[in-house]
């Protein structure tokens, strides 16, 4: 209940603060002026690359709906609602499961809420920075004819950009499930090296799922970050290796 209290506040305060939140949030990777095509730009003019600079949107938003803005603006205040409440959820999580766990568990898990939270905030940028704007870009900019102009809804729209965040947020915490199952012995960081090479082939279709657009560079961007968590997590599971073996021998002396 507190948790979905703290969505619900967030929700409101995006509410009140919607003229901000669309225009300048929500909007963003549809306007050719963002940061991350600035960007893009200024890359393709040092490495001398075409086609990096992207200076318009193929596209216009429409709302073919009578409550279609004003259910975007209450979508919308309820995606800002959950990602701004996400660290308070975690911590709550935490606070459910720590009275179940030994005392050297939960030193060992002492700053799950600030490794969780950190790594969900850094896929939510990355999603919204690198991912959506790139596959808005692409979406937007394919043609079939040029008899046919591209219209789109607020709602498909926002639901690119909620999906492409949210999901990359989700996936960042590979690390954290990877602790996970090698604390309860399902994944050993040999095991994970055995294994790196399916394991590429699974992030791969990963990337491409979590981003719309089928362009190789989308899929790419998707899939380099995926692929530098796995090995992350190979060191994770290593950790958690020693410290059980640390724990072995420490009960064997005893």
């Amino acid at each position: 209940m507190r948790s979905a209290f703290a969505v619900v506040f967030f929700a409101i305060v995006a509410f009140c603060n919607y003229h901000f939140i669309f225009n300048t949030i929500i909007l963003g990777p549809f306007k050719p002026d963002f940061w991350s095509y600035k960007m893009m730009c200024y890359l393709g003019t040092v490495f001398h690359l075409d086609g990096f600079c992207i200076t318009k949107i193929n596209g216009i938003l429409i709302s073919n709906e009578v409550g279609g803005q004003f259910m975007l603006q209450l979508n919308s205040s309820l995606l800002i609602g959950v990602i701004c409440a996400i660290p308070y959820v975690l911590y709550e999580i935490w606070r459910f499961i720590k009275p179940a766990l030994l005392e050297n568990e939960r030193k060992a898990a002492s700053n799950f809420v600030l490794y969780a939270s950190t790594l969900f905030i850094v896929g939510i940028l990355f999603g919204y920075y690198i991912l959506a704007p790139e596959s808005v870009a692409f979406l937007a900019g394919y043609t079939v004819s040029p008899e046919i102009h591209n219209q789109f809804t607020v709602a498909s729209y926002l639901s690119i950009i909620a999906t492409v965040t949210l999901l990359t947020g989700i996936v960042f915490e590979l690390p954290i499930f990877i602790y996970i199952l090698a604390s309860i012995g399902i994944l050993t960081a040999s095991f994970m090296r055995a294994t790196r090479r399916y394991a590429i082939i699974i992030i791969m279709i990963v990337g491409a799922l979590i981003s719309p657009s089928p362009d190789i560079l989308t899929t790419t961007l998707a899939t380099v970050p995926l692929l530098g968590l796995y090995e992350v997590g190979i060191l994770v599971a290593a950790v958690v290796e020693k410290r059980k073996l640390k724990k072995h021998e420490d009960l064997m002396a005893s």
